[in-house]
């Protein structure tokens, strides 16, 4: 009998979007993970500013509810310091024994592969399962994000316009009684 898979799924989700929730339904449905651990980063490995990681946290919590068997992680926040994927994928090996792990990207992260810490290592230990974004090389019948980045919907949220096909109800429900993206990208 084959081990469990656990999708991994990081990334700084300031704010997380229907892309995200996609992602963690693809693992979960048709790539058949048992698991999906969906880890906001803690402090950006590449210096970016990041807004405040409770409300980063709680906005996953939100966003990733419906979906059975996604479960969101302060893990990246209990490590603590700057975020490495390997560091990441290592401590969920450590507590999700005889799980098999695979590490969930758009397909836009593969053109960054040069800028990550260990990526070889990081494939070996948590092997890529790849969704393609609108705009990058894409296979047949391979899914298909939506192009939603988080860094669109902050400046979208800071102009005043409407965002409701870009993020989970009650996600943007968050944002507007907490007052976060007013104003800045």
């Amino acid at each position: 009998m084959s081990a469990p898979e656990l999708g991994v799924l990081g990334g700084s989700f300031d704010p997380p979007h229907l892309a995200h929730v996609m992602l963690a339904l693809f693992g979960r449905s048709s790539a058949g993970l048992q698991r999906v651990v969906v880890a906001p980063t803690f402090i950006h490995a590449f210096g970016k500013p990041l807004g405040d990681y409770d409300h980063r946290l709680r906005m996953c919590e939100l966003a990733f509810q419906p979906l059975p068997a996604v479960e969101v992680s302060p893990i990246e926040r209990e490590l603590g310091g700057v975020s490495r994927t390997l560091r990441l994928v290592e401590a969920l090996g450590q507590r999700y024994p005889g799980h098999r792990l695979r590490l969930l990207v758009g397909s836009d992260i593969l053109a960054e592969r040069d800028r990550w810490q260990d990526f070889d290592r990081i494939c070996a230990r948590a092997p890529l399962l790849v969704a393609q974004r609108r705009g990058s090389a894409t296979e047949p019948h391979a899914l298909q994000l939506p192009e939603i980045s988080s860094s669109d919907v902050r400046a979208a949220l800071a102009r005043g316009a409407d965002v409701g096909t870009w993020l989970p109800a009650a996600v943007r429900a968050y944002i507007a009684t907490q007052g976060l993206y007013t104003g800045a990208a």
